[in-house]
């Protein structure tokens, strides 16, 4: 055998582990995101089905179709599975939202669209899983810890949509922030009611009156004229009864 030949050999011989290394890290990484996913969507699941107590790491590892050295591996404890799964929920969400949105006829491209969208997060099983771990959180002072600012988070994830889809609107600075945290603590109510009842007729009759009333407010984002605008009333400025 040739010495050309065999060098060949060797290099070629210490290239492909390298390249299979390379090869296993990527697939490594793949599989890590993949089970995680798998986790932190039975969890939300579990809350949902089964309520806070009784979500266990057990049943959520069997729901995602892991073992349950892959679970600990991943998230060793409840709470550190459930902090994943709120921070994987919240970011879900917000692109979700946003897509839904983008995707909307023209036509359907304003505030209607948008609370009728806004509506549809609110009766999916994340937001009820949600609505699980706030309510839970009252009278369990280890989830309260991690759901303390859950509120504020959602409510800022909103507020941070309505500026990129309604970026041309004119109302006061402290108006729209004040007009959000209403429209959210309105949802909230009207969920645990469909919740109950399941029945979203007594919902959209609301809905329809609260889109009504947006409608004046908020302009269409295509409609740049000063008429499209319903002026805010300064309360504070009103004279008082004589």
């Amino acid at each position: 055998m040739s010495r050309s030949y065999r060098r060949s050999v060797s290099v070629s011989a210490r290239r492909r582990p390298s390249r299979r290394r390379g090869e296993s890290r990527r697939t490594q990484e793949e599989r890590r995101i993949h089970t995680q996913r798998l986790l932190l969507d039975a969890t939300m699941e579990c809350l949902v089905d089964l309520g806070w107590s009784g979500t266990s790491t057990t049943e959520v590892a069997r729901r995602a179709g892991v073992s349950r050295g892959a679970q600990q591996h991943h998230y060793p404890t409840k709470m550190e599975l459930v902090a994943a799964a709120l921070e994987h929920l919240l970011e879900q969400q917000r692109l979700a939202y946003e897509s839904a949105f983008a995707v909307l006829p023209p036509e359907r491209r304003n505030v209607e669209g948008a609370l009728d969208l806004l509506w549809e997060v609110f009766c999916g099983r994340p937001a009820r899983a949600l609505l699980e771990l706030a309510v839970a959180a009252r009278t369990d002072d280890d989830l309260r810890v991690l759901c303390r600012d859950i509120n504020e988070r959602i409510l800022q994830v909103i507020l941070e949509v309505f500026e990129r889809l309604f970026p041309r609107n004119e109302l006061p600075g402290d108006f729209v922030p004040t007009m959000l945290r209403g429209v959210f603590a309105m949802f909230i109510g009207l969920s645990v009611q469909n919740a109950l009842d399941d029945d979203d007729r007594h919902q959209q009759a609301v809905l329809t009156q609260v889109k009504s009333i947006a409608r004046m407010i908020i302009p269409d984002p295509d409609d740049s004229g000063p008429a499209a605008i319903c002026p805010i009333p300064d309360v504070a400025a009103r004279p008082g009864p004589a």
